[in-house]
C-alpha cells in the first residue's frame, strides 16, 4: 500500500477507501454548468468545455480527488469566460457551492486585471488547492500550445510559464513542476527549429546597427 499525502487529498495510489471517497462526489450539477462552455472556441481548437475535462483528468491522473478541487476543475472558467454569468448558479450546485465558488474566483482574472498582477496574487496569496488547480490549468495549456503556430504567441506563454507558474508547481507538486519543465522544453525546441530564435536575434542586431 502506497503512502498518503493529506495535503488536497493526494493518494499515490488509488486504493480502496480512496474509491469509495471518489464514488461520493457528484460531479454532475457542475458538468452541467460546464457545457456552457461549450460554445467557447480555443487558440488550439476545440473548446472551453474541453479545456475544463483536460484540467480535471489531469487532477486525476496525479492522484487529485479532493471532492472541491474536483468540481472547481470542471468550472474553473465560467465567471472568467461567460458574460454575466450567475455565481449563484454555483453556489446553489450542491452543499460545496460556496467552498467550490471560493477556489474558482482565487483562479479567475478580474475585469481589467493585468496577466502579471493576476498571477503574481495566486503566487503570494493563493491557496494550496488554487496553485495545484493552477498548475493542472497549465499543463492543459502547455499541451494545447503544441497546436498553435503563432511563435510569438508561443515563446510570450512560456516565459510566462517559466517566470510564474514554476515557482507555483515547485511549491505543490515537483511531478507537475517537473512535467511543466518538459512541456516548456518541447516549446522551446520548436521554436529553435523553426528558426524564431534566429530571426528575431538578427532583426534585434539591425534594431540596434
Amino acid at each position: 500500500m502506497g503512502k498518503y499525502v493529506m495535503q488536497t487529498e493526494k493518494p499515490e495510489q488509488m486504493d480502496t477507501q480512496h474509491m469509495l471517497q471518489l464514488k461520493g462526489i457528484a460531479l454532475a450539477p457542475y458538468l452541467q454548468l460546464s457545457t456552457m462552455l461549450i460554445g467557447k472556441r480555443r487558440r488550439a481548437g476545440g473548446n472551453m468545455f474541453r479545456h475544463q475535462i483536460d484540467t480535471f483528468s489531469i487532477l486525476m491522473d496525479y492522484g487529485y480527488i479532493d471532492s472541491v478541487l474536483l468540481k472547481a476543475s470542471v468550472i474553473h472558467d465560467v465567471v472568467e469566460d461567460i458574460p454575466g454569468f450567475d455565481t449563484n448558479l454555483i453556489l446553489n450546485a450542491d452543499e460545496e457551492g460556496t467552498k467550490v465558488l471560493e477556489l474558482v474566483m482565487e483562479v479567475t482574472k478580474r475585469d481589467g486585471q493585468k496577466k502579471n498582477d493576476y498571477l503574481k496574487h495566486i503566487v503570494a496569496n493563493g491557496s494550496h488547492k488554487a496553485k495545484v488547480l493552477k498548475c493542472a490549468d497549465r499543463i492543459s495549456n502547455m499541451i494545447s500550445l503544441g497546436f498553435v503556430t503563432d511563435a510569438a504567441f508561443i515563446e510570450r506563454y512560456c516565459d510566462e510559464t517559466e517566470y510564474f507558474i514554476f515557482p507555483i508547481a515547485l511549491e505543490v507538486d515537483y511531478n507537475m513542476y517537473q512535467e511543466l519543465i518538459d512541456l516548456v522544453m518541447t516549446r522551446r525546441a520548436y521554436l529553435e527549429n523553426s528558426g524564431y530564435y534566429t530571426e528575431k536575434k538578427k532583426k534585434e542586431q539591425e534594431a540596434q546597427k
